[in-house]
């Protein structure tokens, strides 16, 4: 699985968002400039989340961008699915929609089983885990491992 710049951007300003929702809306500009983003880059991201209902926009001179929900409501997976659709595909078909012969053929079963691993982690983890450090449990016992930190 690879996560796109995209993405990552989204991610980083739903959570910029969400460290800031006690303080009113928040300016693309400052969205990106406190999280290193290419500001054009995220005035997309924060368009494509607002039809998702993730964000809220509000004009005038003291308008900005805010979360449509508490963080807690709000899944890493729902960003990511907003900005870039399925969570896991093969050649951009959805492994259900996969079909293999021969030798082949238990490769569907490990997409599924991959998509349904990526989805559990994802959508266990609101952006108010990630915001304030708490990561859950089962979470942070997969980055215990060592090698969890290393490329083979």
């Amino acid at each position: 699985m690879r996560i796109s710049a995209r993405a990552d951007y989204a991610v980083r300003a739903a959570l910029q968002l969400a460290d800031a929702r006690d303080a009113g809306p928040l300016k693309a500009e400052a969205i990106a400039e406190a999280q290193d983003i290419p500001h054009k880059f995220l005035e997309g991201i924060l368009n494509d989340m607002r039809r998702g209902g993730l964000v809220r926009s509000q004009r005038g001179g003291n308008g900005g961008y805010r979360l449509a929900k508490s963080a807690e409501d709000i899944s890493i997976a729902d960003v990511i699915r907003v900005v870039d659709g399925p969570l896991v595909s093969v050649r951009g078909v959805r492994p259900p929609e996969l079909s293999y012969t021969g030798p082949a053929e238990s490769l569907l079963p490990l997409w599924i089983a991959l998509r349904a691993n990526v989805r559990q982690i994802l959508d266990g983890v609101s952006l108010a885990d990630v915001a304030t450090a708490d990561l859950p449990a089962p979470v942070s016992a997969l980055t215990e491992d060592p090698a969890s930190w290393t490329n083979p």
